[in-house]
């Protein structure tokens, strides 16, 4: 049990389903506090049953903590986490700024829990779009071996915080009232509307989040030797990542039995039966914390491939529940000192 635990980002959108899940999942702490900026700061913030006051972050602020988890801009992590660390806590930060640092761990717990045991007070939690494809992955990539990815995402507004559902709203309602809709968080209006970039040009006329892709999956997997190929679209859906996944095993593998790996898997439910038109799909999986697969099918156009459809929330499992699973990882290590 870890006496103090410390949110930063608690009244953002994924912060407030990390205070969800810490209630409802009986998160051992003795004391929680949320930290942050001085314009949330004595933001009145419910946990369970009681109303926290959120309070300023700064470097004094992380004394006595033993365990941070965070949930903000990749700016706001670099400059607070060191604080954290040098005060004795272990952070584990949901932002983009540590996940490449060879130092710091990156951790889906269904995938490599063992991992936790070589942070150096730091461990990353992947990107949204990341996690969900590595949940998927790993069941193939132990039994036979994965060569290459394909993989285009549909990505929900809710992955742009809470300025991107106000900008479906308001987009769509423009489209439904003939009125021209001028974004504001978005490249273009996303009502009824696909946009095929999410991030900024990164390398090859990949964007930034179709990089972070490829190297968050080598990392994860522990195989840089894994070729990934991927496109993200943001689509007009609240809340739900969706992806459709081709992969080229290094070995042999059927449908069928990639089928029964994933319904024996740890944070999977396969929905598959297209008969009965029974597949994954957003508004089905919104607030739930597996990774969905369905559309499982052979791939006729290569010898070792497998084509598959992937739908997960990108609020809990591809932000705030890995996060709490990656504390609880550490729960269960940590023997608080004596006295």
């Amino acid at each position: 049990m870890f006496d103090c635990v410390a949110l930063v980002g608690a009244t953002g959108a994924v912060g407030r389903i990390v205070l969800d899940q810490l209630h409802a999942r009986k998160f051992p702490m003795r004391k929680l506090r949320l930290l942050a900026s001085a314009r949330s700061a004595g933001t009145q913030v419910r946990y369970g049953d009681e109303m926290l006051t959120v309070e300023l972050m700064e470097p004094s602020a992380f004394e006595g903590v033993d365990l941070v988890i965070a949930s903000t801009p990749d700016e706001v992590s670099a400059e607070f986490t060191p604080w954290a660390v040098k005060a004795g806590a272990i952070v584990v930060d949901e932002s983009a700024y540590w996940r490449m640092d060879p130092t710091v761990p990156l951790i889906v717990p269904e995938v490599n829990p063992e991992a936790v045991d070589g942070h150096q007070g730091v461990i990353a939690s992947p990107n949204c779009s990341t996690t969900q494809m590595v949940v998927a992955l790993a069941p193939l990539h132990k039994a036979v071996g994965i060569r290459r990815v394909i993989v285009s995402t549909y990505q929900a507004t809710s992955g742009a915080g809470l300025a991107g559902n106000v900008e479906l709203e308001s987009s769509t309602r423009a489209s439904l009232d003939g009125q021209a809709h001028s974004p504001e968080t978005f490249q273009h209006p996303i009502g009824f509307n696909l946009i095929p970039q999410i991030g900024s040009e990164k390398h090859l006329g990949y964007t930034s989040e179709e990089m972070k892709m490829v190297h968050e999956t080598q990392k994860i997997l522990g195989d840089d030797s894994i070729q990934v190929c991927p496109t993200a679209v943001r689509v007009p859906v609240a809340i739900g990542h969706s992806e459709s996944i081709l992969v080229e095993t290094r070995e042999p593998i059927t449908a069928a039995k990639a089928r029964e790996l994933w319904e024996a898997a740890d944070g999977i439910t396969v929905v598959d039966d297209l008969d009965s038109k029974s597949y994954p799909m957003p508004r089905d999986c919104d607030g739930k914390d597996d990774v969905f697969i369905g559309r499982i099918r052979q791939d006729i156009s290569s010898e070792n491939g497998i084509a598959f459809w992937c739908v997960s929330d990108n609020l809990r499992k591809g932000a705030a529940t890995n996060a709490v699973q990656i504390a609880e990882l550490l729960a269960n290590k940590h023997q608080p000192a004596a006295g």
